[in-house]
C-alpha cells in the first residue's frame, strides 16, 4: 500500500542544534540517566575496502526492556554527527542537556520504551566511543588516517555483530534520518530475515552528486588547515578551524532558505549599522554559523568527519546488486518513508524513486510528504509530526505483531 499526505504545520522555526530549556530528570517521558555501554568484539570485521579490522568495539545505549520472545527491539541509526546518546541523561546535572533525538525516545513517545527495547550505537569510524580514527590502534599510537575506509554496509555489519552479542535474532524495526535511513535501507537489503519494519526519514537510496560536493568541500577545509598534519594530529592542536568550517558549510544544507530567512534575515548581530569589518560577525546568521562551528569542534573528531563523510558518499544501496530494483527485491521489511517539502540536501524524488520501486515489487510501503519549512532537519525538529507519522506506525505494526502471535 501506498499513502501519500502532504501534511501542513505552523510550529515555530528551531534551529538546529535546538536551544535546549533546563530539563528536569522527572519531566513526563523521560528515561532518565542512561549510562554508555561498550561491547568489544575479538572477531575481525571485514571490510568493503578489502581491509580489515581484527578487533573493534562499539558504544551503545539502551532504553526499555527486552521482551522475553526479544522480539520488540527497535534500532535507531543516528546521521553523521551524531552518536549512541539518543536520549536521556548522563549525570544529574540540571544544566546537562539530553540526548540528540530525547523527544522521539521514552514512555509514552514515538518511540515508546514501555512497549519497545530501543538500541543506538555509535557507528564504527565514529569518535563518541566506537573504533575509529582517533582509537587506539595495536601498536598503541591512533590509527589517524591508518584507519581503514569504512563504508555504510561496514557500520550495519558491526551492528548485526551487536545485535548477535545482544541475543536478539530480529528487529521489530531500524530507522533513522539522513545517514541513519541509509543505514535502516541496508539492514533490510543485506538482512532481509532480520529486519521486520524500516522507517526511512528525510534520506536517500544513493548520495548524488551535489551531495559528494557538498561533503568534499568540507573536507578540504580540514585539509587545508595547518593543524591538520594529513591527519597525524593527535598529541597537538587539532585542525579546529577547518572542522568548523566543514560544520558551518554542511549545517547551512541542513537548513532552509526560509527557516534562515524567518529566524534571521539580515539583523545585525550587535550593531544598528553595517560596521564594515572583517574582524567581528556583521550579521546574526554569520554569528550563529561560527557558533554551530565551535561548538561541534568540541565534540567532534576531524578524521571521523573525514571518514564518515566517505562512507556516506560511497552509499549506493544498488551498487553491488546492478539496479534499485534488483536489491529491493531481496527486502521483505515493511516500509514507512517520509519526505519533507523543503530538504533540498536529501529532496523528495530521491525517495519516491525508492517508495516507487518498492510498490512496483509488491511490497508494503507507506509514504508521506510533510509540508514543513525547516529543510533536511524537519525530522528532528518536527517532533510532533513525526510522533504522529511514526508513533501511529509503530503502534499498528505492534498491534499486527500481538495479534499474529497470539
Amino acid at each position: 500500500m501506498v499513502m501519500t499526505t502532504d501534511s501542513t504545520t505552523t510550529r515555530k522555526t528551531i534551529s538546529h542544534p535546538r536551544p535546549q530549556p533546563t530539563y528536569r530528570r522527572s519531566r513526563p517521558g523521560s528515561v532518565g540517566i542512561v549510562k554508555r555501554q561498550y561491547a568489544q568484539f575479538d572477531t575481525p570485521l571485514h571490510l568493503r575496502s578489502g581491509e580489515t579490522l581484527e578487533g573493534f568495539t562499539l558504544a551503545y545505549e539502551t532504553y526499555g526492556t527486552l521482551n522475553a520472545s526479544h522480539s520488540n527491539a527497535i534500532l535507531i541509526c543516528h546521521a553523521l554527527s551524531g552518536d549512541a546518546h539518543v536520549a536521556g541523561y548522563h549525570t544529574s546535572q540540571a544544566s546537562e542537556k539530553p540526548g540528540w533525538w530525547d523527544e522521539a525516545v521514552g514512555p509514552g513517545k514515538m518511540f515508546d520504551t514501555n512497549r519497545f527495547f530501543v538500541i543506538c550505537s555509535n557507528v564504527i569510524g565514529g569518535c563518541q566511543g566506537s573504533t575509529g580514527p582517533s582509537s587506539t590502534a595495536p601498536d598503541g599510537k591512533p590509527y589517524a588516517l591508518r584507519f581503514p575506509h569504512v563504508t555504510v554496509p561496514d557500520m550495519v555489519e558491526a551492528q548485526r555483530h551487536l545485535l548477535d552479542h545482544l541475543g536478539i535474532e530480529k528487529l521489530f524495526a531500524t530507522g533513522g534520518g539522513s545517514m541513519g535511513g541509509m543505514q535502516a535501507l541496508q539492514w533490510a537489503v543485506a538482512y532481509p530475515e532480520r529486519v521486520g519494519a524500516v522507517l526511512f526519514m528525510a534520506s536517500t537510496p544513493r548520495s548524488s552528486a551535489q551531495h559528494i560536493a557538498f561533503n568534499e568541500s568540507g573536507r578540504q577545509a580540514i585539509y587545508a588547515d595547518a593543524n591538520w598534519n594529513h591527519g597525524d594530529y593527535y598529541g597537538g592542536p587539532a585542525p579546529a578551524g577547518g572542522l568548523s568550517v566543514a560544520r558551518m558549510l554542511a549545517h547551512i544544507t541542513y537548513m532552509s532558505e526560509a527557516s534562515l530567512e524567518q529566524k534571521f534575515g539580515r539583523r545585525l548581530q550587535s550593531a544598528d549599522e553595517i560596521p564594515y569589518t572583517f574582524d567581528t560577525p556583521e550579521f546574526a546568521v554569520e554569528s550563529y554559523l561560527e557558533h554551530q562551528g565551535e561548538q561541534f569542534v568540541n565534540r567532534f573528531d576531524a578524521n571521523s568527519y573525514l571518514y564518515i563523510t566517505k562512507a556516506i558518499d560511497y552509499f549506493d544501496i544498488a551498487a553491488d546488486y546492478g539496479s534499485l530494483r534488483a536489491a529491493l527485491e531481496r527486502v521483505k521489511a515493511k516500509f514507512q518513508v517520509i519526505t519533507f517539502s523543503s530538504d533540498w540536501l536529501y529532496p523528495a524524488h530521491q525517495s519516491q524513486e525508492l517508495v516507487q520501486t518498492l510498490t512496483a515489487l509488491g511490497r508494503s510501503v507507506e509514504y508521506h510528504h510533510v509540508h514543513a519549512p525547516f529543510g533536511h532537519d524537519s525530522f528532528l525538529v518536527e517532533v510532533e509530526k513525526m510522533s504522529d507519522l511514526v508513533g501511529t506506525y509503530l503502534d499498528r505494526l505492534w498491534q499486527d505483531h500481538k495479534a499474529a502471535t497470539r
